[in-house]
């Protein structure tokens, strides 16, 4: 389980400084990559998020292995994955990619991506606009500029909440048991999930198996939990039990 590092009761004070030139609100990938981006402009730049950097999983944990090592976070991959296999009701097939993807540890990317940045950065829970910025469970922050990258919620949309399952997002589940293969497979089949796929991602001893919906009313607890049964896995430790925007 991951251990909370989050600040609590008195540690929890109004912040000091409350004023930026940026203010970028979400500390996950693309937060991390607006302060990456400017880094070295000038800017007094604050970034913020409710957990510290890394701290909760929101995002997938694969990517591309060029782009890992074009962003200098290379240090996070846990597994090279060259081959990819597919599976369907009808059969399956493995191909060399033309690329390799890689596992990566969520936190330690995140670590290596803040250190790129040169962003103040606070651990605080956005809770709304302002006329001049937005409001926190610390105080009030101001800035020119406000960058939302909350995620799905909409937390600083304007008007009325666009949730589910009205809004159009998908939901995933994924669980990271212990074991291990050789290559990122995905399944593709309508009895284990009508409108989505099922997927395997080995990470260096840890097996990441997940179910992604594109309709936000199935749930994809239960077919997740039968593919890792169909892996001889047990549906432990699950990460990214939420939505996804599309």
């Amino acid at each position: 389980m991951t251990r909370r590092a989050t600040l609590r009761g008195a540690e929890r004070a109004p912040l000091a400084q409350t004023s930026a030139d940026v203010l970028v609100c979400g500390a996950s990938f693309a937060g991390l990559a607006v302060a990456r981006e400017l880094a070295g402009s000038g800017a007094d730049v604050l970034l913020v998020d409710r957990y510290e950097i890394g701290e909760r999983a929101t995002s997938a944990c694969a990517a591309p292995l060029p782009w890992l090592e074009a962003m200098g976070v290379s240090g996070a991959v846990r597994q090279e994955l060259p081959w990819m296999g597919f599976h369907t009701p009808h059969g399956s097939v493995r191909y060399r990619l033309p690329w390799s993807w890689a596992a990566f540890d969520y936190a330690e990317l995140c670590r290596l991506l803040f250190e790129q940045c040169d962003p103040r950065f606070e651990i605080a829970t956005v809770t709304g606009r302002t006329p001049d910025g937005v409001l926190t469970d610390r105080g009030e922050l101001s800035a020119p500029m406000v960058v939302d990258a909350l995620g799905w919620r909409r937390v600083l949309a304007r008007g009325s909440a666009y949730q589910p399952p009205d809004a159009p997002l998908s939901r995933g589940l994924e669980v990271h048991p212990e074991g291990g293969s050789e290559d990122l497979d995905v399944w593709i089949e309508r009895s284990l999930v009508r409108h989505g796929y099922g997927w395997s991602v080995p990470a260096g001893g840890e097996q990441r198996v997940g179910v992604g919906s594109y309709e936000p009313r199935h749930h994809v607890r239960e077919p997740t939990v039968s593919l890792a049964e169909r892996l001889d896995r047990p549906a432990v430790r699950s990460r990214c039990g939420n939505q996804l925007p599309w």
